[in-house]
């Protein structure tokens, strides 16, 4: 049943009595505003209207949720800062001597949030807000970017994945409970001895490479018994997901050695688990020295106001550019604003994504180009990169930077899709003083292979070097200052395991970064943020 706040004041209201809270301050400002912040009646269908006892009012913690991502708190911290931190007091308006709630209800709450689908409730109502003060356009130019962000499971090696993936599958099975256990064989009680009831590492010498091998192969066996008992349960949703689990981590992480013997798999697959506790989770990196484990959090911004417009989750071993029109279509979708320009940097500039910002149509399907702009990345020898090469798509001809010509052949790509392929005879590069550095096959010339795009990414590199490129290009650096932003109030470090639940860490910290900026664009253009708020009600 919802709980309403009590508009009156109190004798011990905080605001009402002398303190140091800044005025201007995050929490000073949050307080002038925070009657109409978050209305009771926004949540009201998250509640039975009938039965049950009045909840904690949904004004509250919605205010109590926005702090806590703003000064990257616990639950049990936020609620100490309820009872004893005087900011939280005043922008909250709660009397000085407010007890405080269970620090389970900020879960419960964050699950009912979740499940009615008002994750995004605060970031969208500050969108909203932004429009209706004018702070954002109905046009827009969208800066993005991606970050590193460590997950919320514990990064796990070989064995362990196999040893919690056993446990995790035999607990699906329902064996933790002792009646499902009667009539078992024993190699069925000796699984479940091992994995369930125990769940601890073997009693090896861990340093003795001999006997880590031993030890994998008696996980490996034992995983695939377990898995060819989990067939029997099959027809249960949570185990065959706890089953594809185990199988794909069987696949990626071992192999068999010549002698067919069990071994750890050489290299790391791509798409590899790294943990049983949010397997979700992947090996990313940002740069040739930057690993990390968890995922990527991509950021989109308004290059006006600066307000950010979209933050969300991207596999941590996924390129950065394909976040772009996963974003641009979530910012059309909830904001309806009109993209006229994505600005990225060259992970953004690929052919694909220059032909979807072309053919970009808007919601009633009429054409809405969105103009991209980022630098193509450098080749590191331009001379004979296939940009050097002059590629006529209309004659099917391609001439090398030496003037020597030769016809193409269509042939098709990774993606079934036609291209050009242009093969240069090895005699003539063999005379060409750049033959070394142009030509890496041992029996043929150099070959060229247009792309399906090719025409977009030439004229992308062609704009790279005009005169205006970089007065165009040179606003980008404010997305990353406003990722750094968000870094401080804790983006990198992920809360909670669940996409949704992710989701909602990430709106609600990019909700404190546009609230505060908000203030800044109050101040700056003298708007009454009460005034705009309460015709939102």
């Amino acid at each position: 049943m919802l709980g309403r706040r009590d508009p009156q004041l109190g004798l011990f209201d905080a605001q009402t009595l002398p303190h140091r809270v800044p005025a201007d301050s995050f929490y000073g400002q949050m307080s002038a505003v925070y009657g109409m912040l978050f209305p009771d009646e926004d949540l009201e269908a998250m509640y039975d209207p009938d039965t049950g006892r009045p909840s904690l009012p949904p004004s509250l913690m919605c205010g109590v949720l926005l702090l806590q991502f703003y000064d990257n708190v616990s639950d049990d911290e936020a609620v100490q800062r309820l009872q004893f931190d005087l900011r939280w007091k005043v922008a909250l308006h709660l009397p000085l001597d407010y007890g405080g709630f269970n620090a389970s209800s900020l879960s419960v709450f964050r699950g009912r949030m979740v499940k009615h689908g008002e994750e995004r409730y605060a970031f969208d109502r500050f969108i909203q807000v932004g429009r209706e003060a004018g702070f954002i356009a109905d046009k827009v130019t969208l800066l993005t970017d991606t970050t590193s962000v460590k997950g919320a499971g514990a990064v796990q090696n070989t064995y362990t994945l196999l040893r919690k993936g056993m446990r995790k599958l035999l607990r699906a099975m329902g064996y933790r409970l002792p009646g499902k256990r009667r009539g078992l064989s024993e190699q069925a009680k000796h699984l479940i001895a091992t994995y369930l009831d125990q769940d601890k590492k073997a009693d090896i010498d861990w340093s003795d490479a001999a006997q880590r091998k031993a030890q994998l192969g008696v996980l490996v066996e034992d995983a695939e018994a377990v898995l060819d008992w989990a067939l029997e349960h099959s027809d249960d949703a949570d185990v065959r997901q706890v089953g594809w689990l185990l199988t794909k981590v069987l696949g990626d992480d071992v192999e068999d050695d010549t002698d067919g013997n069990t071994q750890l798999a050489h290299g790391t697959a791509q798409d590899r688990i790294v943990s049983v506790t949010d397997p979700e989770m992947r090996h990313g990196r940002k740069s040739a020295a930057h690993r990390f484990d968890g995922f990527k959090a991509s950021v989109s911004i308004d290059q006006e106001s600066e307000l950010i417009l979209d933050a969300d989750d991207l596999a941590a071993n996924a390129g950065d550019g394909q976040a772009l029109m996963p974003s641009i279509e979530r910012v059309e979708a909830h904001t309806d604003l009109v993209i006229e320009r994505a600005i990225g940097d060259g992970a953004y500039i690929s052919g694909d994504n220059l032909a979807a910002c072309a053919n970009h149509c808007d919601a009633q399907g009429q054409p809405q180009p969105i103009d991209l702009v980022g630098p193509l990345r450098q080749p590191a020898n331009p001379d004979v990169h296939k940009s050097a090469f002059e590629i006529d798509l209309e004659q099917q001809t391609c001439t090398c930077p030496q003037g020597y010509t030769v016809s193409g052949r269509v042939v098709k790509d990774k993606q079934r899709r036609d291209v050009l392929r242009f093969a240069f005879d090895r005699q003539g590069c063999e005379a060409c003083s750049r033959f070394a550095d142009c030509v890496c096959s041992k029996k043929n010339g150099r070959t060229v292979t247009s792309h399906a795009h090719e025409a977009l990414l030439r004229k992308a590199r062609a704009r790279q070097q005009s005169d205006g490129f970089k007065a165009l290009y040179n606003p980008r650096s404010a997305v990353e200052r406003i990722i750094g932003e968000l870094v401080r109030h804790g983006l990198r470090q992920t809360r909670y395991i669940g996409e949704r639940k992710r989701r909602l860490q990430r709106l609600w910290t990019a909700a404190a970064v546009n609230l505060k900026r908000l203030f800044a664009l109050s101040q700056a253009n003298n708007v009454d943020l009460t005034a705009v708020l309460a015709t939102l009600a």
